[in-house]
């Protein structure tokens, strides 16, 4: 029997439940983290005062509070069991990392101590030379810097028998040089609260700071792990290279919102109750369209925290899969030919007195709105090359543009109300619309009236208006999506910036600021904008080829490889941008991070296929191809038959010998060309893999698959799609 066939049998015994430790709870909210609550009851009020507006980022951490905070950190965090700390930090590798020091401190010349203090809190020192560094740092200029990010909560991370205190922190050189994902993150949150903020000012509406707000609908498949451990290509990649297509698929559309499995709806109680007690607010779950893929979606929170909160989430998926014998795939694209997965980025503004600057509940007076929109339909417009970069990776650009996921092309969703409104503005200077949801009645007595929102919603849209936020669906399912919202706080903030400068060149310098007069100066730079940037607006099917063509009359960018896009990092607008979050030494950098991690991928991609293919795939079908030859002579010696007896026998074995032999010059070509991209820059290097090798890699998986549908099924190595999308 062979290894595929043993693990399709323990299948069965994998489906014994490990038992709950704990349900899902309210009491147990952050009961990991120290919070708010927490803190008010171990710190001094001047001390927690200072860390809760550092919380809320309107003052720095004071120095001489340090060893108070640190103190009270380390008591909680040994009542916990906790044994080490570590500053906890996401560097430009896509992942988090964290290097876990102990307690323990000399107390005399024979016994240790636990000792914690604040300056251990407040500053790290890790490697700054092994992580990514796209040219900013040598291998022999190693000194890096972690620093604690009170924006986010202090946390403990539970795993096997021990318990770490973990710091949330920014990464940075010792030159001063950037090297993480959190800083432009907290820099562009500045940068949008400064704008909005000068918004409302003059708009007349109470705010002592506006935040971005965001919820993360994260997208996984979960599948058996002992048939997954079969799959070199899932092992290291996350993603199938080979596979056929199985006979079902998601044609029936049966999974989507279906009864979840009993071992599916273990696993998912178990990493929900985890990330309560981590303080992230998960709130849904669900069977998403492809077969054995999953949703879990939080309540929204500032976006510094909902970001760590999504890390922190696909950590706890990985990690409690494994107790349930699953394997979390969080790779855009695992499974050729049915939906990947993404990561939906719902993104608003927040002011501190929890008005929601997205709602648009009353439009016609509602200024601040109508601004902000233009704002954010003129920067996705202005800026929609930046964007497609931003959530650019070699595993995305798999997904982008079919099977529900939205297209390269950006384009910005309103729906047929706010449209509307919108071309009355522009057209008009004024709108009659009262965005009062309607009723629907449903013609029964008993059936309760149900509101109608004020949109609908559009699921090939990349960036959709949902009705009281934007969704940025072309986010991928693995990425860190701190990048991609940087950018889109940044083009907002820049963008309205414009709009305002305009506006007060035209308002009064004396006097009492009204609306009636604001409205007056406000109305033809509205008007302007929203010319300028129509032709972002898109309400139809963004996956018809009728829409490309529009999108090319419109000069909208179609760049469906993400090299290409990545050019846009050291555009001079992209500098200007980025002044204030990002250098342009900085933002080079993360240019060559970025090429180079496209072309590893794709490298590795490739060369795990040419040895999927010659280890396994082609020593199976040259077995089946004997044994079919070998039959097709001992039938024709046993009954003396001639050729045309036997012709669909014959016809057969041809094809199969030519997929082999096509297979092994396919072969040949992709080491040859990966070979050769091998000693090209990175910037070379990804776009020739992008390409030219993307084609060759197609074309040897085209003939792998064939030879799946043809090959005895007992002598198969590879667990099929069939086997790890529905034996579960």
């Amino acid at each position: 029997m062979s290894a595929r066939f043993d693990a399709l049998r323990d299948v069965k015994l994998s489906r014994d439940l490990p038992p709950l430790d704990k349900a899902m709870s309210s009491e147990n909210f952050g009961s990991r983290t120290f919070s708010r609550a927490l803190m008010q009851k171990m710190l001094p009020a001047e001390v927690y005062k200072n860390v809760s507006n550092a919380m809320n980022g309107l003052e720095k951490i004071r120095p001489e509070y340090a060893d108070t905070i640190a103190l009270a950190v380390k008591e909680w965090a040994l009542s916990h069991g906790c044994t080490h700390y570590c500053h906890w930090f996401q560097p430009l590798t896509g992942a988090s990392a964290e290097k876990h020091d102990a307690f323990i401190d000399w107390n005399s010349p024979d016994s240790v101590i636990e000792k914690f203090n604040g300056k251990q809190l407040l500053q790290g020192e890790p490697d700054a030379s092994s992580f990514p560094s796209g040219g900013l740092r040598s291998t022999y200029e190693a000194r890096g810097y972690t620093g604690w990010d009170p924006s986010s909560p202090i946390f403990l991370w539970k795993a096997g028998d021990g318990m770490t205190l973990c710091i949330p922190s920014i990464f940075f050189s010792w030159t001063g040089a950037i090297l993480d994902t959190k800083i432009p993150l907290l820099r562009s949150d500045w940068k949008i609260n400064q704008a909005a903020s000068r918004l409302l000012e003059l708009t007349g509406v109470a705010s002592k700071y506006v935040y971005c707000t965001l919820g993360l609908e994260q997208e996984y498949f979960a599948i058996d792990r002992a048939l997954r451990n079969l799959r070199p290509d899932l092992v290291l990649l996350g993603k199938t290279v080979f596979g056929a297509s199985p006979s079902k698929g998601q044609e029936l559309q049966d999974h989507y919102f279906g009864s979840v499995k009993d071992r599916i709806l273990s696993f998912m109680c178990e990493f929900e109750a985890a990330a309560i007690e981590l303080g992230i607010p998960v709130k849904t779950r669900h069977n998403e369209v492809a077969p054995s893929q999953y949703e879990v979606a939080p309540v929204f929170e500032k976006a510094s925290a909902a970001i760590d909160h999504n890390i922190l989430l696909m950590e706890l998926m990985r990690q409690i899969a494994q107790k349930h014998q699953l394997a979390c795939l969080l790779h855009e694209k695992p499974f050729a030919r049915i939906n990947g997965s993404g990561k939906h980025a719902n993104w608003s503004l927040s002011t501190d007195q929890g008005l929601n600057l997205l709602d648009p509940s009353n439009p016609a007076n509602n200024w601040h709105f109508c601004l902000l929109l233009a704002a954010i339909l003129h920067g996705v417009h202005r800026h929609s090359s930046l964007l497609r970069a931003a959530i650019g990776s070699a595993s995305n650009d798999y997904r982008l543009g079919g099977h529900e996921a939205p297209p390269a092309i950006m384009s910005i969703f309103l729906g047929d109300e706010l449209e509307t409104f919108l071309n009355d503005l522009e057209h008009k200077g004024s709108s009659s619309s009262s965005f009062k949801k309607g009723k629907y009645d449903l013609g029964h007595l008993v059936l309760p009236d149900l509101s109608r929102d004020n949109t609908d919603r559009n699921r090939t849209s990349p960036f959709a208006f949902t009705g009281n936020k934007f969704e940025f669906r072309a986010v991928g399912s693995s990425s860190n999506p701190a990048f991609p919202v940087t950018v889109l706080n940044l083009i907002v903030a820049e963008s309205l910036n414009a709009m305002l400068d305009e506006i007060e060149e035209k308002l009064p310098k004396n006097g009492t600021l009204s609306l009636d007069v604001f409205g007056k100066a406000a109305g033809p730079v509205l008007q302007k904008y929203l010319k300028a940037s129509k032709n972002i607006r898109f309400s139809g099917d963004n996956y018809s080829s009728d829409w490309v063509k529009e999108a090319n009359k419109r000069k909208l960018p179609n760049i469906t490889k993400s090299p290409e896009a990545f050019e846009a990092l050291t555009d001079k607008k992209t500098i200007e941008l980025f002044k204030g979050v990002l250098t342009e030494q900085e933002l080079a950098s993360r240019q060559d991070i970025m090429f180079e991690i496209y072309a590893s991928n794709m490298n590795i991609e490739a060369k795990l296929m040419v040895e999927i293919f010659n280890t396994q795939i082609l020593s199976t079908a040259l077995e089946y191809q004997r044994l079919v030859a070998e039959s097709i002579n001992q039938v024709k010696e046993a009954l003396d038959l001639g050729k045309p007896k036997q012709h669909h026998q014959l016809k057969r074995l041809k094809h199969l010998h030519d997929l082999i032999e096509n297979a092994l010059t396919a072969v040949e070509s992709l080491e040859n060309a990966t070979h050769a991209a091998s000693r090209l820059p990175n910037a070379k290097k990804a776009t020739e893999f992008s390409t030219q090798i993307i084609h060759l890699m197609e074309q040897l998986r085209e003939f792998g698959d064939e030879i799946e549908t043809l090959v005895d099924d007992r002598i198969w190595p590879l667990p099929k799609y069939r086997e790890l999308l529905f034996m579960i």
